[in-house]
């Protein structure tokens, strides 16, 4: 195992890890910079305001984007899994 083959399986698992969080911390920033346009223009200042729009949004959100998710996770896998023969060899 080249230490080149090792650095480009950490790229892809770092780069997989930022497409899979993506979608959900996109999600959670945009709901929140909202409900903080909101609170702020009517100074209503409840720190439990922002919770449930948050979760529900970010329920959404894993469920638009939860088939799309498990496929990159399953590729990778497979595609690592194959990669174990050429590695060793």
């Amino acid at each position: 195992m080249s230490p080149d083959f090792v650095i480009t399986l950490g790229e892809d698992a770092l780069q997989l890890s930022l497409l899979l969080g993506a979608p959900l911390l996109g999600t959670a920033l945009v709901v929140g910079l909202l409900i903080g346009i909101f609170q702020a223009a009517t100074q209503i200042n409840e720190m439990t305001l922002s919770f449930i729009p948050k979760l529900l949004a970010m329920a959404l959100a894993l469920g638009v984007s939860g088939p799309w998710m498990l496929r990159l996770l399953i590729d990778y896998t497979q595609q690592l899994v194959l990669s174990i023969p050429g590695a060793l060899g």
